[in-house]
């Protein structure tokens, strides 16, 4: 199943927020991508709604398996694309901005096909 985008941001951005401080809100979606309240408000709704989070009471925030499971494959693509991208001699900044565009449409296999190769460069 494909969703679009920006609810693979999202979700990404909580597995990330969850990582770095063990709890997330709207309100730290909000600052960590410079969106506004509403607009992540909206999108916490749609997320919740389509079964990938769920919300405390108190606005706390927790992936789903399935919200959970597409956070980590974009996450995974992300870093290994900005690594490789890196090590390949683009700047750390264009890599990670890249990757971010990169990450949302590359297919299935064309990254494994990478992921492969940056394990072997790894080994040797």
């Amino acid at each position: 199943m494909r969703i679009q985008e920006s609810a693979e941001n999202y979700l990404e951005t909580i597995l990330i927020l969850k990582k770095r401080s063990g709890h997330v809100r709207s309100i730290d979606i909000a600052n960590e991508l410079s969106y506004s309240k509403p607009s992540v408000s909206v999108a916490m709704k749609n997320l919740r709604m389509n079964g990938y989070i769920e919300m405390d009471p108190d606005g706390s925030i927790t992936l789903l398996d399935k919200g959970r499971e597409i956070a980590e494959k974009i996450y995974e693509r992300h870093t290994l694309l900005s690594d490789w991208l890196t090590i390949l001699g683009v700047s750390p900044e264009v890599a990670v901005e890249d990757a971010c565009r990169i990450e949302h449409v590359i297919s299935d296999e064309s990254f494994r096909a990478i992921k492969a190769h940056a394990e072997k460069y790894k080994q040797d």
